[in-house]
């Protein structure tokens, strides 16, 4: 019998969101943590705010109450998870 819900399918976990819990600055790379425990790392120099941003004003970010989203207050910028998963290269145009 094949049990399947949101979370499971016979046993096996399946993610149902990508849910921010942490963001961290690793050299040139932003690092997003997702609930799932997944990573994703995106180089900096993709977000023209962000590449011309002090270190101080790169870590005064929010990760909004959902996990979808990461706002800096400081920068006046927003970032979707999802839109980071998306992995789009906006400096290759």
């Amino acid at each position: 019998m094949l049990v399947a819900n949101r979370e499971t399918i016979t046993g096996v976990y399946v993610p149902t969101s990508a849910v921010a819990t942490s963001v961290e600055f690793v050299d040139e790379m932003m690092n997003v943590t997702l609930a799932d425990g997944r990573i994703i790392g995106v180089p900096i120099v993709w977000f023209a705010t962000l590449r011309n941003a002090t270190r101080e004003e790169l870590e005064n970010f929010e990760i909004s109450p959902a996990g979808i989203g990461i706002h800096w207050p400081d920068l006046d910028e927003d970032l979707s998870v999802a839109g980071l998963m998306a992995g789009v290269d906006l400096t290759a145009a």
